[in-house]
């Protein structure tokens, strides 16, 4: 895997915090610590680099209300983009 998550409890649920490089062949297990549920945030700050896979579910996770807080300006563009395009 060429990123991690922290989980950070807050108030309202579960921020989680991605670092590093989100590849297409790791969402697996990014899907599955969004799926266990109460996460109402992904803190991108400290993400290096996404690849499309991983832009798409971010797309898709900010569609279904998942806020996406702090990422590097080409991925919040390109997240734009594509969820505008759905």
């Amino acid at each position: 895997m060429t990123y991690r998550i922290d989980r950070m409890l807050i108030e309202q649920g579960v921020v989680l915090r991605i670092s590093g490089r989100i590849a297409g062949e790791d969402l697996d297990v990014l899907r599955t610590a969004l799926a266990e549920g109460s996460v109402v945030a992904l803190d991108l700050t400290e993400v290096e680099l996404a690849d499309r896979d991983a832009v798409m579910l971010l797309a898709r996770t900010e569609r279904n209300g998942i806020e996406l807080r702090h990422g590097p300006a080409y991925i919040r563009e390109w997240v734009t983009r594509e969820r505008d395009r759905s």
